[in-house]
């Protein structure tokens, strides 16, 4: 019947857990504490349900554009220092999500408050979260890295800024779980004045097509990707027919976008035209108490 039956409940090590993922291999929890300024990894049981914690990785500030990256309080605890620019959102770490990359490999987390992506690898015999090589790389100042994607053949990542409403491509060292800019682009059009907020992101199966969502202009914002090189190129934007598109998913056959409108309390399908990746609003609409955030299960 697709319902849910509560098996249990742990402790997220931190305040405001805003995101959660798992592992490729299903045996762990990744959570991102966005008040927190932390992230943690909690072990899966056999029967679904997390386990205690198995480590707790804190993001520290230390004043604007300050950059450290050194060993916290026990084996394989970083604390990482440092703050953005922007006064209001980025006086703290604010880790905003937490995801693997498709290789599993590596973990990435975007850092609202720091304007940095960090890297880690994810030790799968003791769940504990090591930083990478080089362990995180900044965004423009004040852009306030938010969600991330990633291309599902090619080796490119993809966030969403919250603050500056703009997306950035990366290419992503496989080898090392660095990253290096290819580009940002705005999520808005030229001719929009008002206030924004970025918000979620995610790739078409396909990897032709990129959808980002925009909280104020009220729009999910259409990209093409360029297969050889991972970057951007406009499509076009889709209003949303609702109030603060938090989070949107799109199912798994890549046939449909379903948008979540917070503050209208609904959920409205879109249909993707599989040779542009345009969105038609197909007249399904649902109400939902301030939906934030949907997953399609296949």
């Amino acid at each position: 019947t697709g319902r849910l039956s509560l098996l249990n409940r742990r402790p997220s090590q931190g305040a405001a857990p805003c995101y959660i993922s798992l592992d490729p291999t299903g045996r762990y929890a990744l959570v991102a504490n966005y008040v927190g300024g932390s992230v943690a990894v909690l072990p899966i049981g056999l029967d679904g349900g997390p386990g205690p914690a198995t480590d707790l990785v804190r993001h520290e500030g230390a004043g604007p554009n300050r950059a450290a990256a050194q060993g916290g309080a026990g084996p394989n605890r970083a604390a990482h220092e440092g703050a953005g620019p922007n006064p209001a959102r980025q006086a703290a770490p604010h880790p905003h999500s937490i995801q693997p990359d498709p290789s599993g490999a590596w973990v990435l987390v975007p850092d609202l408050g720091l304007d940095r992506i960090f890297t880690y690898r994810l030790d799968p015999h003791r769940g504990k979260l090591e930083p990478a090589e080089i362990p995180w790389q900044p965004v423009r100042p004040g852009a306030g890295p938010r969600h991330m994607t990633f291309h599902p053949t090619a080796p490119c990542a993809y966030v969403i800024n919250e603050l500056d409403s703009s997306v950035t491509a990366f290419h992503l060292d496989a080898a090392r779980g660095s990253l290096t800019e290819l580009q940002t682009v705005p999520t808005l059009p030229e001719n929009y004045a008002g206030p924004n907020t970025g918000a979620d992101i995610h790739m078409h199966p396909s990897g032709r097509f990129l959808y980002a969502s925009n909280r104020g202009h009220d729009s999910i914002v259409i990209y093409q990707v360029d297969a050889g090189t991972g970057r951007l190129t406009l499509v076009g934007h889709e209003s949303t027919r609702g109030r603060t598109p938090r989070g949107f998913a799109l199912d798994p056959s890549g046939q449909f976008l379903l948008a979540a409108n917070q503050e209208s309390g609904s959920v409205l399908t879109f249909r993707i035209d599989q040779e542009s990746g345009a969105l038609t609003f197909t007249g399904h609409e649902v109400a939902v108490p301030s939906p934030v955030c949907l997953l399609v299960v296949a």
